[in-house]
C-alpha cells in the first residue's frame, strides 16, 4: 500500500508493507548513499554490499554537529552531488541525522527513510523535523523538511530486542492518549506479544499512528499552533533524557506520567486516567517511576527550544483523546517535578 501526501516543505510518498529491495526500482546505487547504524550494517550485511554506504554509532551522542562535519566529509570523499540521494536505514538518531544533513549538504538534496525499529516507524521518521544535540540540549539544532519518502519494511522489526519494541510503544501509547479513546481500549486488551505475532494488527497500528500524525502535520507543519500537541509527555522526557541516558520512549513514559499528574491540577483531569496509563505502561514493560534531580531536569528545561520569557506551552491532558495546550510558568513545572522527585 502507498499513499502520498503533500506538505507545505514537500511531498512525501508513504510505502507499507514494503520491502527494501524495493527501492532500487526507483533508485540506482550510482546516484543514493545510505547511512546506516554499525549494528544494522552487520546485521543486515548482504542488503548493503553493493551499495555506497556510511555507518554510524545509533546513540543520542551520534547526534551533533561533529558527526555531521564527518559525514558531509563523507560524502564528498564518495562525490555525492545534489543529484544524490541519501537514504536513511534505523531508528530514530538516524533519520534525525540524515534528515539534517540531507537538509544542508550542498544547501539540500533529496532522502528517504527506512526505520529499522517501532519508534522510527510510528514517530522519528514521520514529520519532517530533522534535528541534533549540543550537550544536554536535545534537537536545538534542526530543520523542518519532508523526506521523499518513509519505505516500511517490518522485516526489520523480527531482530528488534524487546526493550526497543517497549521504546516503540511510548509513542504509541501518547497517541492513543492525546487522539484515539478507542486506540487506547485496543492496547488495553492486547500487549507487546499480541503485535509481534500479529503483523496485520502491527502494520494496521503503524498506519493508525502515522495517520494522526500526519493529520496534525498538514493542519500545522511548523508547530505554530497544533503540532504543539505531539510534544504531550515530552517537555519532562527531553529534561531527563540526556542526563539520565534513557531511550527517548522511556522517557517519554515518565514524562506522561508527570503530565497527567500535572493534569490533574491544571485541567481536572480524573485520576483513574493517570492510574490507567500507569497500568498500560507497566503492560508494555515502560517506566512509570524514576528517580530524578529536579533541579538537574530543570537547568536543562531552561533552555527548551519551547521556551519563551519564562513560560513553556506545556500539554495537558482534560480526558483519554482530549489534550490541550497551556501556558505555564516554569515555576509550575518545576513543582510539578519536584512533586514527582519527592513520591519516587
Amino acid at each position: 500500500m502507498q499513499q502520498t501526501i503533500s506538505f507545505p516543505s514537500g511531498t512525501v510518498n508513504y510505502i507499507f508493507q514494503g520491502r527494501f529491495e524495493e527501492l532500487w526500482r526507483t533508485y540506482d546505487k550510482q546516484h543514493t548513499v545510505i547511512i546506516t547504524s554499525d549494528h544494522i550494517a552487520r546485521q543486515y550485511a548482504h542488503l548493503f554490499k553493493a551499495h555506497k554506504t556510511l555507518v554510524i554509532p545509533p546513540v543520542e551522542s551520534s547526534k551533533d554537529l561533529r558527526t555531521i562535519e564527518l559525514l558531509a566529509k563523507d560524502l564528498l570523499r564518495l562525490e555525492a552531488t545534489r543529484k544524490t540521494t541519501l537514504i536513511g536505514v534505523g531508528g530514530g538518531v538516524v533519520t534525525d541525522i540524515v534528515g539534517f544533513l540531507g537538509s544542508i549538504y550542498m544547501r539540500g538534496v533529496p532522502f528517504g527513510f527506512v526505520p529499522t525499529t517501532l519508534l522510527g516507524m510510528v514517530d522519528a521518521a514521520v514529520g519532517g523535523k530533522n534535528g541534533v544535540n549540543m550537550e544536554l540540549n536535545k534537537n536545538i539544532l534542526g530543520t523542518v523538511n519532508q523526506p521523499e519518502f518513509v519505505l516500511y519494511d517490518t522485516a526489520f522489526l523480527q531482530t528488534l530486542p524487546n526493550s526497543e519494541w517497549s521504546n516503540g510503544f511510548g509513542e504509541v501509547i501518547k497517541y492513543a492518549l492525546i487522539f484515539d479513546p478507542a486506540l487506547f481500549e485496543e492496547l488495553c486488551q492486547n500487549n507487546i506479544s499480541y503485535y509481534k505475532q500479529n503483523n496485520a494488527a502491527l502494520i494496521s497500528l503503524i498506519e493508525r499512528c502515522v495517520a494522526w500524525k500526519n493529520r496534525v502535520i498538514m493542519a500545522d507543519e511548523r508547530e505554530r499552533n497544533m503540532r504543539k500537541l505531539l510534544n504531550f509527555g515530552h517537555t519532562a522526557a527531553h529534561a531527563i533524557e540526556n542526563v539520565y541516558e534513557l531511550p527517548h520512549g522511556k522517557a517519554v513514559a515518565i514524562g506522561m506520567v508527570i503530565a497527567c499528574q500535572l493534569s490533574e491540577q491544571i485541567a481536572g483531569l480524573d485520576p483513574d486516567v493517570t492510574r490507567r496509563l500507569k497500568t498500560l505502561l507497566q503492560q508494555y514493560h515502560l517506566p512509570v517511576r524514576l528517580s530524578i534531580n529536579s533541579q538537574k531536569a530543570m537547568d536543562i528545561l531552561r533552555m527548551d527550544k519551547k521556551r519563551v520569557d519564562g513560560m513553556i506551552d506545556y500539554i495537558v491532558l482534560e480526558g483519554i483523546g482530549h489534550a490541550a495546550i497551556h501556558a505555564l510558568p516554569l515555576t509550575v513545572i518545576e513543582k510539578a517535578l519536584t512533586s514527582y522527585e519527592s513520591h519516587n
